[in-house]
């Protein structure tokens, strides 16, 4: 009953915070300009400390230490550099394919389960969950090229915006693990606690940070 009861608490802390999170990144997605800019910029840098704290307490060698906080400075530029590069629609969407990826693979992983993807680095993580993670975000991206193209029936284009979305879920699942790694490494459980219930921003951004880079690359060169 006691452990029902911290599992009933937990949740109500984690809705919170997350009702709290949407709110603001909300407000500034809808406030643009500097606001969303700010915004951005100011969640990189937290993610940067975090990844940072990560990297110096999985090794004492001076220049794995190096690489890692370069490495780390590279990987959440890009990221933030893209996010407030790209239009406030796009942005949507990206965000949008993050969050499928993560309920697909939640509940598809939770419902069929199976085999586990790497086990020693994310144990919850199943080979099910990344088929239901690339089926929702995959969905999720055609969903959004119909609403912005208006073209509703099959064609090569809706095809590939499936297609996109469900390797974009790859890439969300990437990050995810690169964090994962990190924090085994490190032996931490969560990149910080500055979020009740949710850990460090990086525990929340794991998977945006490679499908937001990988997006502007493509909305750089898309016709």
């Amino acid at each position: 009953m006691s452990e029902a009861v911290t599992r009933k608490s937990d949740l109500g802390v984690r809705t919170a915070s997350a009702i709290v999170m949407l709110a603001v990144a909300g407000g500034a997605l809808w406030l643009g300009g500097w606001w969303f800019d700010g915004f951005v910029v100011a969640t990189g840098l937290v993610c940067l400390g975090e990844f940072i704290r990560l990297v110096l307490r999985a090794t004492a060698m001076p220049g794995l230490r190096a690489a890692g906080v370069i490495g780390g400075m590279i990987y959440i530029g890009l990221a933030v550099t893209a996010l407030a590069a790209l239009p406030a629609e796009v942005v949507i969407g990206v965000l949008a394919v993050v969050i499928a990826t993560d309920t697909g693979a939640y509940f598809a992983g939770r419902s069929i389960g199976g085999p586990k993807i790497a086990p020693a680095i994310s144990p919850s993580k199943t080979w099910a969950g990344l088929v239901g993670g690339m089926l929702a975000a995959g969905l999720v991206s055609a969903g959004f090229f119909i609403s912005n193209a208006g073209e509703r029936a099959f064609s090569p284009m809706l095809a590939i915006a499936f297609i996109i979305g469900a390797l974009l879920a790859v890439a969300a699942q990437a990050g995810d693990f690169l964090e994962s790694w990190m924090k085994r490494k490190a032996g931490m459980k969560d990149s910080s606690n500055l979020i009740p219930g949710h850990g460090g921003v990086f525990d929340r951004v794991d998977g945006l940070l490679p499908v937001a880079a990988i997006a502007a690359l493509l909305w750089a060169v898309h016709p």
